[in-house]
């Protein structure tokens, strides 16, 4: 009897049923909405095979295991995934496939496989290519396919990259995020006049600052906004600047070729933008400091009332700048004591900037401007203009010269300049516009703060 049960035994650890598992891999997922696609195809096949083996005790288990656009060059797929995590189960124990490369078509990927595989005792067929993986030279085999496989992937590859780089030398547009200015019509770029408006914008903004934060900023101030409606910022400002499709042209590694597309962005605009992008930003903040708008350019006026022009000159490399009289720039004042000629910029402008500066910290403008913007905020309180105005005063220096100008021409009204001295005239009411703009129309975050 022991010997008839253990020989029942035996017979019955032999005859254990093989579960199989068929795994079936598209590389795109083209086609996959028919009602038999390739996948369709693929597990047709190996159904068979595995029904062929029945007499083996071959049977199928029900989880399906296909990956529909997924490329055989990597592992990162998401029924492959689900197929080895039932083999580290033990719920299964044969992988079938129609072609090796349908499992991987790198050949370190698949040893990776193979030691999955015979770590747990699970045999791998593939139905178009007979081999055993439990032998020497079935392994040998299948390393040799395997490194067809790669070849032909790895050609693949080679193919349609000389592909994109001939389709770039021809200038065409090869897909990808569409640039604010065009839209896509036949898989080429058409300029969209609306948005190309806007990209000529910026680099007209960009070649009148030399500076991108202040682009930015009348950008911001003037609601220019990217192709999905935001507002631009600094990144978007330089990506544009530098993407060479706004000029019609294509690039690929370096190489620059002349595109089917039509350019946006007229070629002497280009260059002057270019030309100021080859200044390192810091270098070219120093050359805005240094060459900044005249601050008083319509506000500085002779005793005779006449306007001062700003005006500068170059001497042994340094830049000097001026307010000279009307009369003479026109060589009419002769004779004529009662005038200031010329005045430097950078003196009264700094006299200038000093009676701003210190109107902010008085208490009664102070009152009077909160008084004054109150009208449109009732909830503004006296500290929170004082608060503005006091933290305009750290950060003056921090300003561009633009945005200097702007709050000058908004506080001064008259500067007039005598033989000996200057009467600077100043406009309260303007500070009321300068508190909001500093963000003082926010009280309440700031006391519950």
């Amino acid at each position: 009897m022991r010997t008839r049960a253990a020989a029942g035994a035996v017979m019955l650890a032999t005859t254990k049923k093989l579960r199989c598992a068929v795994y079936t891999r598209k590389s795109t997922d083209e086609g996959l909405d028919k009602e038999f696609n390739t996948l369709d195809a693929q597990r047709e096949a190996c159904e068979a095979y595995v029904a062929s083996q029945r007499a083996e005790r071959w049977g199928l288990v029900r989880d399906r295991y296909d990956d529909g656009g997924f490329s055989g060059g990597t592992l990162e797929r998401p029924a492959l995934k689900r197929l080895l995590a039932d083999i580290e189960a033990g719920l299964i124990d044969v992988i079938v496939v129609y072609k090796i490369d349908r499992l991987s078509r790198s050949l370190m990927d698949f040893a990776k496989l193979v030691e999955t595989f015979e770590a747990h005792r699970v045999t791998f067929v593939s139905v178009t290519q007979s081999f055993n993986t439990t032998t020497s030279m079935g392994r040998l085999t299948l390393n040799i396919l395997l490194s067809f496989a790669q070849f032909e992937r790895e050609v693949i590859g080679e193919r349609i990259r000389d592909k994109f780089a001939a389709s770039k030398a021809r200038g065409m547009w090869m897909g990808g995020k569409v640039p604010l200015g065009y839209d896509v019509a036949n898989r080429k770029l058409v300029v969209n006049e609306a948005e190309a408006a806007r990209v000529r914008r910026v680099f007209e903004l960009f070649v009148e600052t030399g500076s991108g934060v202040e682009t930015v900023r009348r950008l911001q101030a003037e609601g220019v906004t990217a192709k999905s409606g935001r507002p631009l910022d600094k990144g978007d400002v330089y990506k544009i600047l530098n993407l060479r499709t706004y000029n019609g042209e294509v690039t690929h590694r370096g190489n620059i070729y002349r595109g089917e597309h039509q350019a946006v962005v007229p070629r002497d605009l280009w260059d002057r933008a270019h030309a100021i992008l080859q200044v390192s930003p810091r270098k070219r903040a120093a050359q805005n400091r240094q060459l900044a708008p005249a601050l008083l350019k319509g506000l500085i006026y002779g005793v005779d009332g006449r306007a001062l022009s700003p005006t500068h000159c170059v001497k042994k490399g340094r830049h000097y700048r001026y307010y000279v009289a009307q009369r003479v720039l026109k060589g009419d004042a002769n004779g004529d004591s009662g005038i200031v000629r010329r005045v430097p910029a950078a003196e009264i402008e700094g006299a200038v900037i000093a009676q701003v500066r210190a109107l902010l910290r008085q208490p009664e403008i102070v009152v009077g401007t909160w008084l004054a913007a109150r009208r449109e905020a009732p909830d503004l309180t006296e500290r929170d203009v004082r608060d503005a105005l006091y933290r305009l005063d750290p950060l003056w220096d921090e300003l561009f010269p633009a945005e200097q100008a702007r709050i000058v021409h908004a506080l001064v009204e008259r500067v007039v300049i005598g033989p000996d001295d200057a009467d600077i005239r100043l406009r309260v009411e303007g500070l009321a516009g300068l508190v909001h703009d500093l963000g003082a129309m926010a009280p309440a975050t700031r006391r519950a703060a």
